[in-house]
């Protein structure tokens, strides 16, 4: 293996286990890289632990203070980019370009937990002659988050800044399939001096999530997943009485109005649909063409045809997420739609045993068919025809999803429309992936949210923390009134 075993990080150690392995592999050419043990109960018991012992110092200690780690580790991250890309490439299989970006954003996120200082400061307000009232946001002691594989530098640091910053002490557990970048992280969040216990990792599957949604010390979950699984944590964690945020999978529809710039409208389609192998949440996944717009396709294919898997595209994770997509364009190639470009059954050249999918391009699809309708994860963009926006929009709110959804038009009148009737919690103008920059919190609807607040920008200040609210009466000759 390239890489040591992956061990877990609790008090500010990484630390060995006894506990079963599994393999993790490379899914640019399935070599194996690593190993990752499946961590149990115990564990989660053990990192708690840790975390509740580190949570009264770190609590105590001022907000400006805090972010201080962060400042450096931000600097960190920049400064260590290059290996902090090559090991997502190894693990996830993103290009250089994509991998390189993925850190860009982390320390973006960064960025934002050094403002809150500014943005997160008490209010305080005289509400009564010699009466004042104040709120002040308390951090709620020891945090979670799981997160997936399509991210595993950026999706740990939606949570990790923020809620560290504003005084929590978090457990992180990443994706099985991802381990190493969580690794890395915490040694650099170690550099940039975060004292020990207020960050541990654990890592495993299914047995390790079921332990921290069910375990009574921790106050609050973050999880990004698939709908399924996002459902599942959000009960069990609610059932514990916790908070939960369990964000999901998306479905997002990119409406084209004959109307569109060609080019800007082709290139951005592509890109969003094949960007990352289609594996992110903000992939363009159906493509809802309104009446005449045959010459927008036709560019698409040739920008589709052009991308070169293995330079400018990735491999997806696996040979069962390979499988997965494969079935999904046989099912809807079967069901009368036109497959315009086919990327199954790609090799790369030196990479033969890859987890390799080409840009895929599926025309005539129909609402009811499977794969307009569930997560594929992968990229593959189906075409879906309409004669108007209000049909586009019936097949864009009839999704159970509603992650994000973008109109492509040089009509303002049509563009405020789709986004004031499009069922999605991200919508974007002539924007292939819409997702908000920080401030504003990421975020969809529907089946791709469960629980209330953000994980990340402004809105995850609520959901990190807790009011109190203070009242104080000094001036003796104030009087008396309801509020004595």
């Amino acid at each position: 293996m390239k890489y040591p075993e992956v061990r877990n990080y609790v008090g500010g150690s990484f630390v060995g286990t006894d506990r079963p392995f599994i393999e993790v592999l490379n899914p640019s050419d399935g070599s194996v890289i690593s190993r990752v043990p499946l961590s149990t109960q115990d564990d989660v018991d053990a990192a708690v632990a840790s975390a509740e012992k580190a949570f009264p110092a770190w609590s105590a200690t001022p907000l400006k203070e805090r972010v201080q780690v962060f400042y450096r580790y931000k600097t960190l991250l920049e400064k260590n980019i290059d290996e902090l890309a090559a090991l997502i490439t190894e693990e996830n299989g993103k290009v250089a370009s994509e991998a390189r970006a993925e850190v860009l954003k982390s320390a973006e996120l960064c960025e934002f937990a050094c403002s809150l200082p500014q943005i997160a400061p008490g209010e305080v307000l005289e509400v009564s002659r010699g009466v004042e009232c104040r709120i002040e946001r308390y951090p709620l002691g020891v945090v979670a988050a799981i997160t997936p594989f399509n991210f595993p530098n950026m999706v740990p640091n939606w949570s990790i800044p923020n809620a560290i910053a504003l005084g929590n002490c978090l457990i992180l557990k990443p994706s099985e399939l991802v381990p190493l970048s969580a690794g890395r992280i915490a040694e650099l969040l170690k550099e940039a001096g975060l004292p020990e216990g207020v960050l541990q990792i654990v890592n495993g599957g299914k047995e390790a999530v079921e332990g921290i949604c069910d375990h009574p010390g921790i106050a609050a979950v973050s999880f990004v997943g698939s709908t399924k699984i996002a459902k599942v944590v959000y009960r069990r964690s609610t059932a514990t009485l916790k908070r939960c945020l369990a964000l999901g999978g998306a479905k997002n529809h990119l409406i084209v109005m004959p109307d569109a710039d060609k080019e800007m409208t082709s290139s951005n389609v592509v890109a969003s649909m094949s960007g990352c192998a289609g594996q992110r949440c903000m992939a363009a996944s159906v493509m809802v063409a309104v009446s005449k717009t045959d010459h927008i396709i036709e560019r698409m294919v040739d920008h589709a045809r052009k991308i070169i898997p293995g330079k400018d595209i990735g491999p997806v994770i696996s040979v069962a997420a390979r499988e997965r997509i494969e079935k999904y364009i046989g099912e809807a190639e079967a069901a009368g739609a036109k497959v315009l470009v086919d990327g199954r059954r790609t090799i790369v050249k030196g990479k033969e045993k890859g987890y390799f999918i080409g840009p895929t391009i599926i025309d005539h699809v129909t609402p009811d068919m499977r794969i307009a309708q569930e997560e594929v994860f992968g990229p593959v963009l189906v075409i879906i025809r309409a004669k108007d926006v209000d049909e586009a929009l019936k097949v864009e709110n009839a999704s159970p999803y509603g992650n994000a959804a973008s109109v492509f038009t040089e009509s303002g009148a049509t563009a405020r429309y789709v986004t004031e009737h499009a069922s999605a919690g991200m919508v974007g103008v002539n924007v292939g992936v819409p997702v908000p920059r920080e401030p504003f919190s990421f975020g969809g609807w529907n089946d791709s949210k469960f629980g209330v607040g953000d994980i990340t920008g402004r809105g995850s200040i609520e959901f990190w923390t807790q009011a109190k609210k203070m009242t104080t009466k000094w001036n003796k000759e104030s009087g008396t009134n309801w509020m004595s």
